[in-house]
């Protein structure tokens, strides 16, 4: 069981290890050309120092890599020391070129070259560890990662070989510059590393919140034509078909009853006014949406119809030859514009239909005052089809019931089993 505790330990370090807590580098063209100038310019600042300093003090070290070079027949001669040191300078500043775009695989490059490297002769490799210390810290998304191999930067920026501490000489680095440089530079490129990540996550999170907020009004721009969609349905359906059948029975009687072609022509009249002020009125909506929420003067503002405009609508119905009845039921009160809009379009597409897809029938409408609902319904005798008729699509229903549904309405269409047809919309009201 313990074996089994440890194991699982050492699976979840090695999996904090390598979860990234931030997004992957991903540095631009022009980082990239700096980045390598800059490690190239400095490679060759660096390489005269290490040709005229570096072979003697590789050759008089005990740490790092010069047992090895000084105990080997090819690398011990004067060019094999030389060799040496460029390599080591190499090693240490080329990766460099790569620094954003793999922080972390540089500094390991970084720390192994400083290992190799004798403590007399660090100097040629010491900034390309503070370089490359700073940029793991700042850039690396493997934050666990990165500060574990700090301790090892530092020990390789000490030369401890062979657990030996070696006698610390005065040039440059001293015994604790690694400790006083690269330890406050990283926990300040940690921080800058945090900073940049959370003003990150703000920015993508206004970002989101703008997306949501252009959503929201595409969503409601969509709601608003939709709705616009359906009074103009509403307001052109009825009044035309109104004007055909009326047009249409003024050409009937024409010669022989000039008296009711007059009064058809009147109701001709009357319904291309009706319909021009209510277009009038919609297209004022419009305006105002369009440039704020001032109204032109030019506006007409005359309200949307309701439930106290139901006679005329009736009357204008009846001018077509078609008969109807208004009952109203209940006690009357004032209902929300809204309610009482949705009510009075019910009834207009109902009788519409009536007059076009039932010509000879006879209507009845029902207004029904209840407690805590309004009932509106329409019914006819049915007909045959009218010969000006066209099929419909079934948008004015649709319509309706997204009308309703705005209200938690609902609407109930279908064929009597006595013939014709009937529509009833259903809409909750406060209590009385």
């Amino acid at each position: 069981m313990k074996s089994t505790s440890v194991a699982d330990r050492l699976r979840d370090g090695t999996g904090l290890l390598k979860r990234p807590t931030g997004p992957l580098p991903r540095p631009t063209r022009h980082s990239l050309v700096f980045d390598a100038v800059l490690a190239l310019g400095l490679f060759a600042v660096v390489l005269p120092y290490a040709l005229e300093q570096g072979p003697g003090r590789v050759r008089g070290a005990r740490d790092g890599i010069a047992p090895l070079v000084l105990g080997s027949e090819a690398l011990g001669s004067e060019t094999g020391i030389a060799a040496t040191v460029v390599a080591l300078t190499a090693l240490a500043w080329a990766p460099l070129v790569l620094r954003r775009r793999y922080p972390l695989a540089v500094l390991w490059t970084v720390t192994a070259a400083t290992a190799m490297t004798p403590y007399d002769t660090q100097r040629i490799t010491f900034y390309a560890s503070v370089i490359a210390a700073y940029t793991a810290a700042a850039y690396s998304p493997y934050r666990a990662a990165t500060l574990m191999s700090l301790p090892a930067l530092l020990l390789a920026n000490g030369s401890i070989t062979s657990l030996e501490v070696l006698t610390v000489s005065s040039s440059v680095p001293t015994k604790y510059v690694p400790l006083m440089v690269l330890v406050p530079l990283v926990l300040a490129a940690n921080g800058m590393r945090t900073w940049k990540v959370r003003t990150a996550e703000s920015q993508e999170q206004a970002a989101a919140l703008e997306r949501e907020q252009a959503e929201e009004l595409r969503r409601a721009a969509e709601r608003e034509r939709a709705r616009i969609a359906r009074e103009l349905h509403d307001v052109v359906t009825h009044n035309v078909s109104m004007m055909v059948i009326q047009a249409g029975a003024a050409r009937t009687v024409l010669d022989v009853a000039p008296e009711q072609t007059r009064e058809a022509l009147l109701a001709i009249e009357a319904s291309g006014r009706t319909a021009m002020s209510e277009l009038r009125h919609t297209m004022g909506l419009l305006t105002m949406n369009a440039e704020g929420d001032a109204a032109p003067a030019t506006a007409d503002l005359t309200p949307q119809p309701g439930l106290d405009r139901l006679e005329a609508l009736v009357a204008r119905v009846r001018q077509t030859g078609t008969p109807v009845a208004l009952t109203t039921t209940g006690t009357p009160r004032d209902v929300p514009s809204g309610i009482g809009l949705a009510a009075y379009r019910v009834v207009q597409e109902a009788l519409t239909n009536t007059v076009k897809h039932a010509s000879g029938a006879s209507a009845v409408v029902t207004v029904d005052y209840g407690a805590d609902r309004l009932r509106v319904e329409v019914t006819d005798t049915g007909g045959s089809p009218a010969a000006a008729a066209a099929t419909g699509n079934g948008r004015g229903l649709i319509g309706l019931r997204e009308r309703l549904a705005v209200y938690d309405g609902t609407l109930h269409t279908g064929r009597r089993l006595t013939g014709g047809y009937r529509v009833t919309a259903l809409v909750p009201l406060e209590p009385a």
